[in-house]
């Protein structure tokens, strides 16, 4: 690999985490940050939800020792009410777990559980799985988003991807993306193998992107066709690691840092 094209992958990959700016307002339970808010959307959220005490530049939400189903509707509701407004669209009917501690790739307990279309709105962490799969010619088969998907539509993606549910195992979500996007059966997606993690953050049209990305590669059988079976993918390209390093401004942010990682580490 070439000096210039390792510095390329370098930034990409760094580029991916993001400060959340400074003039915004953390969102606090009991004390413990769990995410961050705009000016706008925190003088929304204190018009819609009362109970929140602010201090500074925090929000803070206080549980009262209720358990997480009881926080889990009490931010549900307010999350409904925002979407009533347009303030959230996208909605997904699909909830995401809001950690106590989401820093490793160890799930940790839930604090609570939310519409993923919420997240980004009240700047929550969650979690993503990410799937490079290689040919045996050396290429990398990347996908390009629908023009139907609410973020990024039309850029290239990684072989398979997606937000990871609140109940689901790492894992099962990562053979079950292949099998929706890619038609890969379960019995190929076993030889997953574990690249890593890498934190995206950015501010985003939506609110603040947080997410961990959990990186898997594997080689693809000889001879596989993808076949996208959920409409999320319009097309597959076979691109070699020359023609990646060209070509990681066409894709999503987080893709592009999953390829970056995924050459970095063929390279070494």
């Amino acid at each position: 690999m070439k000096v210039e094209q390792r510095l390329v992958l370098q930034r990409c990959l760094a580029d991916v985490t993001q400060g959340a700016p400074p003039e915004g307002h953390h969102l606090l339970l009991d004390g413990r940050a769990i995410g961050w808010l705009t000016p706008a959307r925190a003088a929304l959220l204190q018009q819609l939800w009362p109970v929140l005490q602010a201090e500074g530049s925090a929000l803070h939400w206080h549980s009262l020792g209720r358990p997480a189903e009881a926080l889990s509707d009490e931010i549900g509701a307010i999350a409904e009410s925002l979407r009533a407004r347009g303030a959230i669209s996208g909605w997904r009917n699909e909830r995401y777990r809001c950690e106590a501690d989401a820093r490793s790739a160890a799930r940790g307990p839930a604090l609570f559980r939310l519409e993923r279309a919420a997240f980004r709105f009240f700047g929550l962490r969650s979690r993503a799985v990410h799937l490079n799969g290689w040919t045996t010619e050396g290429r990398l088969v990347c996908g390009r988003r629908a023009l139907s998907k609410a973020t990024d539509p039309g850029a290239l993606d990684n072989l398979a991807a997606g937000g990871l549910p609140a109940d689901e195992a790492v894992l099962a979500c990562a053979r079950r993306e292949l099998w929706e996007e890619a038609g890969l059966a379960r019995a190929h997606s076993r030889h997953l193998q574990w690249r890593g993690l890498i934190h995206a953050r950015r501010l985003e049209a939506e609110g603040l992107h947080d997410e961990l990305l959990h990186v898997y590669t594997l080689q693809l059988p000889a001879g596989f066709e993808p076949r996208n079976r959920d409409g999320e993918v319009s097309e597959f390209l076979r691109l070699s690691p020359e023609q990646l390093c060209q070509r990681l401004a066409e894709f999503s942010p987080d893709a592009a840092a999953v390829v970056a990682l995924e050459l970095l580490l063929q390279g070494r």
